[in-house]
């Protein structure tokens, strides 16, 4: 493909939109096998399709992960989650992706620590990509709700549980981008009336899954960040706030406190 046609397809991507037609257009034609690939990529793009969705990948902590239509596509604010849970996996550890999606979280870890990653999704989509995307790390990915998925074993032995659980209010999902609202699964976005419907259940159950010291991890908005906070001293885990205002994140960190969880 000669300079004018990749010049034809930046401006295509221009006229619809795309702010960085210059990028989008040089990852399609590196990743499209022919010139009739390169045609129906560009037109599903110019159609307004998730770029992730048309190349097949999303770039997260230096990984190429696979996606498909289906799947939540990991952002890269959520990479300040996975540099959190870093802090505190060692070399051994039992991590966990729960509602994994493509499986990132898991991935990005496995691929900084010599671990046990399993992961679980209720979508099967979801859960065939995050097989993809964990079988270089041998990571195990179970399909069902949240912790009935997991296998039995894990119960208090899960030393770093992530879980980037939706936390959109239901009404909210109408103002998000429409690459988003449009294109992603509702059920990865919609966290209920307030966004915390799924953080409570997932904290609701880390108790009795996590190891002593264990520690969750989870990603919320400045609203709900301090809210999710008090959810986990509820259900009595020690827990912080950690935010990063260049990529616009909230971690919120739970963990077990040994000395507070004495048998």
């Amino acid at each position: 493909m000669n300079a004018s046609d990749v010049g034809a397809i930046v401006d295509r991507l221009r006229a619809s939109g795309c702010v960085f037609a210059e990028d989008e257009a040089a990852l399609i034609v590196e990743t499209a096998r022919d010139a009739t690939e390169i045609a129906a990529m560009v037109d599903r793009r110019v159609a307004g399709e998730p770029l992730e969705y048309v190349v097949g990948w999303a770039s997260f902590c230096g990984l190429r992960i696979a996606v498909e239509p289906g799947v939540f596509i990991p952002r890269r604010r959520t990479e300040v989650l996975v540099a959190e849970a870093l802090r505190v996996v060692r070399d051994g550890a039992v991590v966990v992706d729960l509602g994994c999606g493509s499986g990132a979280l898991g991935a990005a870890v496995a691929a900084q620590r010599s671990v046990s990653v399993y992961a679980a999704d209720i979508e099967p989509v979801a859960v065939r990509c995050a097989r993809k995307n964990l079988a270089p790390y041998g990571g195990i990915v179970s399909e069902g709700d949240l912790f009935t998925a997991l296998p039995d074993e894990l119960r208090g032995r899960i030393d770093v549980l992530l879980s980037n659980v939706p936390y959109v209010p239901t009404d909210e999902i109408r103002l998000l981008p429409p690459e988003a609202r449009l294109y992603e699964p509702r059920v990865t976005l919609d966290g209920g009336p307030d966004g915390l419907t799924t953080l409570r259940r997932v904290v609701a159950g880390a108790g009795e899954w996590l190891s002593p010291g264990g520690h969750l991890y989870v990603e919320m908005s400045d609203r709900q960040a301090p809210v999710a906070r008090s959810v986990m001293r509820a259900a009595g885990l020690t827990a912080e706030i950690v935010t990063d205002d260049d990529l616009g994140a909230n971690v919120v960190h739970g963990w077990l406190d040994p000395a507070l969880h004495v048998e």
